[in-house]
């Protein structure tokens, strides 16, 4: 009887244990993802200097408040700005915060919350041009730099065409500020938030007080939580009410007079515009996919043409370097080849991304290149250490007898290089010479730190004021091909024509 009871009461704690666990987890709140960037820094989501895992700003508070009014326990997921939408539409995070512009774009794509912000457009300057430079008008023909895929960088877009002003787009809202001190830029327009915070950090910089357009920060939903993003407007409108949102702006230093008026409005139930302040011929488009797609095409197409420009150049800045390189190991002294073998080393044994950054912004000081000549030189740095490798290879596989032979007949050692091991090395080097070549095409797309608006910049710019991926990604992946293919196939039939028996 013990055997059988046994069974019976083994499979009945089982039943309870899992019961009760049920029973937990749903006591436990359940999260609420949020999405946001900490290399935007603070005031919006950085990483808590007293602990670097943890993240602090208002958009981490707001979260938080956010997470309350659900009745959920907010959680922070890393993801890179301009990715944020598209993360909360695939369903990553539940929301998206991190100084995220309401825009008419994304108020049609997206569920988006009520402004818990208002904030303006803003020229920031050099102390020396401050009178000089006070509009977007005055800036006629000049660089102006601001952050890809925002509404500052569109303004700047129209302006292009209106002013002949040059947008200027960076990744990061650090350097167009160190870059517009040192004179990389004549202008700066982003937010007033980020530009009284770089005001307070490097000297020599004005900041004008009249406002190019003013637009609100908000959060994003994907339409399916459409509901979530209500109940979370509620939070949002009783922490108007009580003063929270107040105390949360002053304690990061960011509350102004332009907030009381906003939350007026909000909790009086008024429509908020998600752009306001700029002339007709400056606005956010408000156009469809489509039409934004059509409008767009030619910049993707501009962008193609200087992929390919830079591309060539830096291969054939590498293909010359490379064989310089490689000639020096195989028949120079001991000493060059050692130094050369480092210099190989340390290309291909660093990141290409830390080596852009070194040549453009750390050599500032001593060299300011233009941004196409940096990236130029930094990528045809990079791949030569990669090609030298192919020379050095093919060099060396060329049989010894047919040196010796060389000799023999008496040609000098440049005469056996040139006439004998050369052209067979380059024969035995076109394959892989043409991998690296399309391998660079798609590696240019790492010069868009330097400010450089190549193929996939501009497809990612397209891609967030549109707010899918889906078209750009498209159009970007056949122009890729457009390129690359040719390429290949021209490459293929020249190795064919070489290879061929003579007859």
């Amino acid at each position: 009887m013990m055997r059988r009871v046994r069974p019976r009461l083994g499979v009945a704690l089982f039943a309870a244990v899992v019961f009760a666990g049920r029973a937990f987890l749903a006591s436990q709140p359940s999260e609420l993802r949020w999405a946001g960037d900490p290399e935007g820094g603070a005031p919006f989501v950085e990483a808590d200097p007293n602990d670097p895992a943890k993240v602090q700003g208002f958009d981490v508070e707001i979260a938080e408040l956010m997470a309350a009014g659900v009745g959920r326990v907010a959680r922070f997921m890393f993801v890179a700005f301009a990715s944020i939408d598209q993360s909360v539409e695939r369903g990553d995070a539940d929301v998206g915060l991190s100084g995220i512009e309401d825009t008419p774009a994304r108020r049609a794509a997206m569920a988006t919350t009520i402004p818990y912000y208002q904030f303006r457009e803003v020229v920031s300057v050099r102390d020396a041009d401050a009178t000089r430079y006070r509009t977007l008008a005055d800036l006629a023909g000049r660089r102006v730099a601001t952050l890809g895929g925002t509404i500052a960088y569109e303004i700047l877009v129209n302006a292009q065409r209106k002013y002949g002003i040059e947008p200027v787009s960076y990744d990061d809202d650090v350097h167009p500020y160190s870059d517009l001190v040192i004179g990389r830029v004549d202008a700066v327009l982003l937010d007033n938030v980020l530009a009284e915070r770089r005001r307070r950090t490097l000297s020599g910089i004005t900041v004008q007080p009249e406002s190019v357009a003013v637009s609100h920060y908000v959060a994003v939903f994907s339409q399916r939580n459409a509901s979530l993003r209500d109940a979370a407007n509620e939070a949002l409108r009783k922490a108007m009410r009580d003063g929270t949102l107040e105390r949360i702006f002053r304690k990061w230093n960011v509350w102004n007079d332009d907030q009381p008026a906003l939350y007026a409005r909000l909790l009086a139930g008024e429509p908020v515009a998600p752009l306001s302040g700029l002339p007709a011929d400056l606005g956010v488009s408000t156009t469809t996919r489509w039409e934004a797609t059509r409008r767009y095409v030619p910049s993707l197409l501009r962008a193609a043409v200087i992929t390919l420009a830079l591309s060539c150049l830096a291969m054939t800045g590498a293909v010359a370097l490379g064989v310089l390189i490689a000639t020096g190991r195989v028949y120079g002294p001991p000493l060059a080849r050692l130094a050369l073998s480092g210099y190989v080393e340390l290309m291909r044994g660093t990141p290409i991304l830390l080596q852009l950054f070194v040549i453009y912004y750390g050599l500032a000081a001593a060299i300011r290149l233009p941004a196409f000549v940096a990236a130029i030189v930094g990528l045809a740095l990079n791949y030569a250490a990669y090609e030298s490798e192919i020379y050095r290879s093919a060099l060396q596989a060329i049989p010894t007898g047919q040196l010796e032979a060389a000799r023999t007949l008496g040609l000098s050692e440049r005469q056996v290089l040139t006439l004998v091991r050369g052209p067979q090395a380059l024969r035995l080097a076109l394959a892989p010479m043409t991998n690296d070549f399309v391998a660079l095409l798609k590696d240019s797309a790492l010069v868009s730190v330097l400010t450089v608006v190549e193929l996939t910049k501009q497809t990612q710019i397209f891609a967030a004021n549109l707010g899918s991926w889906v078209i750009p990604g498209a159009l970007c992946a056949a122009l890729y091909l457009a390129m690359s293919l040719p390429l290949a196939a021209a490459a293929r039939r020249l190795e064919q024509r070489w290879n061929a028996p003579a007859s």
